[in-house]
């Protein structure tokens, strides 16, 4: 992580130091690599450290979930990872994995536990709404307050998990005004990235999923566009560029707004 000051527990050395974290903070390819998802990996990360939150990260020893590669059709290569990270996690003794992206979610909780790897999988929204409902988070700073926000479904929080309130009980949790796309919760038009599409080139067709999304966005008027997943954040951030208004209206993360209202 670029921020020096962020002591992260790294779980190899709360072993040595024969400690057992409650929870495993999967940081996930694009919070580790990904310039844009770094931020949000940051800020998540100030905010379990402002709890006091009992956690570690895996490190050099995460790897990816294997989620692309089975979504791409390669199921060798996801057997093969997937069960490396079972071993790895199985041998820190991991009970609870917190995620800040809808992908590793997804096949954490609904893929894993065929191949042995039997986790409570928890996607970051439902964490700190579990916070906000604690009352733990106290609002410092309303910069985002007075915004109009809208959100966009992820596909494997929404569709796939049925999860369409805790980001959004977020939201409003800390005060802030949400405005609907036409096409939302269930409806919800996919960001154009899922199914391995981010890696690979558009097929034909008249406009990229990602504008039609952007343009559903922008209909709203709102000021700020809330994800949590970094596809769709490569996507909606790309859609703004592609409008040509990166600089009057930005797409953060729910961790990013929650952090800023702690004054983090």
């Amino acid at each position: 992580m670029e921020n020096s000051e962020l002591k992260v527990p790294v779980m190899a050395d709360l072993q040595a130091a024969g400690k057992s974290p409650e929870y495993l903070f999967w940081v996930g390819c694009a919070g580790a690599y990904d310039d844009r998802y770094k931020k949000v990996t940051q800020a998540f990360a100030k905010i379990l450290l402002h709890q006091n939150i009992d956690f570690g990260v895996l490190g050099n020893e995460e790897r990816c979930t294997g989620d692309p590669a089975r979504r791409a059709g390669n199921e060798m290569l996801f057997q093969m990872m997937a069960l490396m990270n079972i071993e790895v996690m199985d041998s820190y003794n991991v009970k609870k994995i917190i995620t800040i992206c809808p992908h590793c979610y997804n096949v954490f909780k609904n893929e894993y536990p065929e191949l042995g790897g039997n986790y409570e999988v928890i996607h970051h929204t439902q964490f700190l709404k579990g916070l906000i409902d604690e009352g733990k988070i106290k609002v410092k700073n309303n910069e985002y307050i007075t915004k109009l926000i809208t959100y966009h479904d992820p596909c494997y929080m929404g569709r796939a998990n049925e999860d369409y309130d805790s980001a959004r009980d977020v939201i409003t949790g800390l005060g802030a005004k949400l405005v609907e796309m036409k096409r939302n919760k269930a409806s919800a038009l996919c960001c154009g990235a899922g199914g391995g599409q981010m890696f690979k080139e558009a097929e034909e067709g008249k406009k990229e999923v990602f504008i039609e999304r952007t343009e559903e966005a922008l209909d709203t008027k709102a000021d700020l566009i809330a994800s949590s997943c970094p596809f769709c954040m490569v996507m909606l951030t790309d859609g703004l560029k592609y409008k040509n208004k990166e600089e009057e209206i930005y797409n953060y993360d729910v961790a990013e707004i929650v952090a800023n209202a702690l004054g983090l």
